[in-house]
């Protein structure tokens, strides 16, 4: 179960920081039209339908990622203060009673609305460069399916702290412990390399 739930993890981390990529993209673009726009007065015709689309798909796309990493916004103060279990219990009634029907439906009602944007190959209407938007529509769906998929996994979690009284580890939480413990291994054995040469040099 363990590895199931980080390979969900491994899933939903991966296409969120493939989508972080957008950010450089965007950043670049905007940065050019602010140039072209003060410096050369030569506005473009596709900045703004370029930046709401690529900040369109970053902001879908990274919604399983946030979840995976428990960075979603929660108001904690109170929260905080329960032990796991009634922490993972409250969890699992806010999962199945608002979480899972809110995805389902998003799922449903984009793929209707990406499937007719692709079918007639919407464009942009705010711009006269006609900047396809169907494919930030068609990701929809997708990004849908992806939070659905780690929404599962937390399911799982709450289920797990549940029986066992202690939250399940996380991948980052994993990765951040194997890091540390490579840290330690290399100190150790760069230590062992120079106690050599300290003990030459005082006998001598």
């Amino acid at each position: 179960m363990r590895n199931f739930l980080f390979f969900i993890d491994e899933l939903s981390t991966w296409v969120g920081k493939a989508f972080a990529w957008l950010i450089l993209i965007l950043s670049m673009s905007v940065t050019y039209e602010v140039f072209v726009r003060y410096a050369l007065n030569a506005p473009t015709t596709w900045a703004f339908d370029f930046s709401y689309i690529t900040y369109g798909g970053l902001f879908l796309m990274s919604g399983a990622y946030a979840l995976a990493r428990n960075n979603h916004v929660r108001c904690d103060f109170i929260y905080r203060t329960w032990a796991p279990r009634t922490q993972a219990t409250i969890d699992l009634v806010l999962f199945v009673l608002f979480f899972l029907p809110g995805v389902l439906a998003l799922v449903y009602a984009g793929f209707n609305y990406a499937s007719m944007s692709v079918r007639f190959r919407e464009v942009s209407v705010f711009s006269p460069a006609g900047i396809p938007v169907f494919p930030l529509k068609a990701l929809i769906p997708l990004a849908g399916t992806l939070l659905l998929i780690q929404g599962v996994a937390e399911i799982i979690r709450c289920i797990l702290c549940i029986r066992d009284g202690q939250w399940p580890q996380r991948l980052h939480d994993v990765e951040e412990m194997e890091t540390v413990i490579l840290h330690q291994q290399q100190y150790l054995a760069e230590h062992d390399r120079q106690a050599p040469s300290v003990r030459t040099g005082g006998s001598a």
